[in-house]
């Protein structure tokens, strides 16, 4: 088994995928510090997702290498890594309770009362069921899933997509609040870009399957002299 490394907590070399005659990775390189915060951006099918899951080891890339922690993406990674999909995974006839207790019997990671003090942080009823919440309150949720656990790789895809605001500001102060410095990496997949950016230490741009930009976020906004939401607009718009 490789040696974990000591800098990286993800090690991306030529990855590229392709769906049928699509390409959704082409030719990705990317080295992903331990202990940072990481904004994904980029417009829809720019490749967020399908990097997501293949560094979740959801996805089989068709040719490149990644590493997590060390390895190659498998059974051993993902007990590494939290995954928030932005697909609504949730069962309706479950309570907010019933689905913390399923969720946390799959991870010998979990933390009870980590995830009790997020969810009245969430302001969810443990006791109503997934089918009666909102679509804020069922994002909300999902977070709290992802944050419950210790896993030092954390992907978010969209957690912030299509809810209200007082929802999103909600969802952006728990990942700061639960964000433990120097043991989690975060990766952040967003469009909501004018909010989340606070909170980013390095912003990596996609662009069509690749890597347009990667930087530190103070770097870029000396640079460019603006904010990365303006940035993501010149680059995008």
């Amino acid at each position: 088994m490789p040696v974990p490394n000591s800098t990286y907590i993800v090690e991306i070399d030529g990855l590229h995928k392709t769906y049928f005659r699509t390409r959704a990775l082409n030719g990705i390189d990317l080295k992903l510090e331990r202990g940072r915060i990481f904004g994904l951006l980029g417009p829809n099918g720019s490749g967020k997702s399908t990097l997501l899951k293949t560094i979740a080891g959801l996805v089989r890339p068709t040719s490149g290498r990644v590493l997590v922690d060390g390895q190659k993406p498998s059974a051993a990674t993902r007990a590494l890594v939290a995954y928030l999909p932005e697909t609504d995974h949730l069962y309706p006839w479950m309570t907010v309770r019933e689905t913390l207790d399923f969720v946390s019997a799959f991870y010998a990671d979990w933390e009870a009362p980590r995830a009790a003090a997020l969810l009245a942080f969430m302001e969810l009823d443990a006791a109503r069921r997934v089918g009666e919440l909102s679509r804020g309150q069922r994002a909300r949720l999902k977070l709290v899933l992802a944050l419950s656990r210790s896993a030092p790789l954390v992907l978010l895809d969209e957690p912030l997509s299509g809810i209200d605001p007082p929802s999103r500001a909600r969802i952006i102060r728990a990942v700061v609040g639960e964000y433990r410095l120097g043991e989690q990496t975060i990766i952040l997949s967003t469009h909501q870009v004018k909010e989340a950016e606070g909170v980013f230490d390095r912003v990596v741009f996609l662009r069509e399957g690749r890597v347009a930009l990667c930087e530190t976020a103070e770097n870029l906004r000396a640079a460019h002299g603006c904010s990365v939401q303006d940035l993501w607009e010149r680059v995008y718009g």
